[in-house]
């Protein structure tokens, strides 16, 4: 099956996530537009055979024993960003990163936050990614997608129903193939001055040396997960190989372990933080695929 998408056949998962974990999929494809989405979801039904959809995979653990079916990774191929004025046009597989670096090389402000978040524009947009006081909300204002069944997708900034680590296509079932930003212009100095400046704060304050899927768990409503496992006495609690950052408790690290071990310290770490603060945390990063 998927030939003629030249598909990975028992593609490690370890090999396509920022957290370097995860057993392999059956099969791997890596499209360049949405008719190839579309058609690689026309041969998977035909086959019976289930879909995942990943990005750059910086916001996900997969369990040791893989995803059973087809995976399609928008992240390799769909990286065309175009411009027109203060409009810039992503396909869902550019990182933010450079789509954030593109506008300030036009002198456009709005994305200097997404500079240094790890991830895609398709993945920024479904979970409205923010770091920084800035969050994709703010600066996008459409989305392209397309259903399973190859029919077209358009929606407006409001009817994406943003809220805080979230859209509504987290509800809806179609991928993103293509996000809309509208910026403002600004002095192209100033703009990588800020960029420069945020970057240097998460180098300070974030493990970037170490393999993770970034911040593990959201924001509970009037705290900062960080702080509430740091005060749970957690930063450097591991279990295996998995550990809570001694530089930043609000990131799960990975310094060889298994995802196994990694979901079990998610768990420790909830269940901790549960019983000493009255607060529950809920995981900010995606979970996919079967145990062992």
């Amino acid at each position: 099956m998927f030939e003629s998408f030249n598909a990975l056949v028992n593609e490690p998962m370890s090999a396509h996530t920022t957290l370097k974990l995860g057993g392999p999929a059956d099969y791997m494809v890596f499209p360049r537009d949405g008719e190839e989405i579309a058609a690689m979801f026309r041969e998977a039904a035909e086959n019976s055979v289930p879909v995942t959809v990943i990005g750059h995979g910086s916001n996900l653990l997969v369990l040791d024993g893989g995803i059973r079916g087809l995976v399609i990774c928008i992240g390799k191929n769909m990286r065309k960003i175009t411009r027109e004025g203060n409009i810039l046009k992503a396909q869902a597989g550019a990182m933010l990163g450079s789509v954030a670096l593109e506008a300030a090389e036009a002198g456009l402000t709005g994305l200097e936050f997404a500079s240094g978040i790890p991830g895609t524009v398709g993945g920024g947009v479904t979970m409205n990614a923010g770091a920084y006081d800035g969050e994709m909300a703010q600066v996008v204002t459409e989305v392209r997608g397309i259903r399973p069944d190859g029919t077209a997708v358009c929606l407006s900034r409001e009817e994406m129903d943003f809220s805080y680590r979230h859209s509504v296509v987290q509800e809806k079932d179609f991928i993103v193939t293509e996000v809309t930003f509208e910026l403002q212009p600004g002095d192209p100095a100033a703009i990588r001055a800020r960029m420069s400046e945020l970057n240097a704060k998460r180098s300070e304050k974030q493990p970037l040396d170490l393999p993770s899927a970034g911040s593990t768990f959201k924001r509970p409503e009037g705290y900062y997960a960080a702080a509430l496992i740091d005060q749970c006495g957690l930063k450097g609690y591991s279990i295996g190989g998995a550990r809570v950052s001694e530089k930043h408790a609000g990131f799960l690290v990975n310094t060889g372990t298994s995802s196994r071990d990694f979901l079990n310290l998610m768990k420790k770490v909830q269940a901790i933080v549960e019983e000493r603060a009255g607060v529950r945390l809920e995981p900010e990063i995606r979970i996919v695929g079967t145990e062992e």
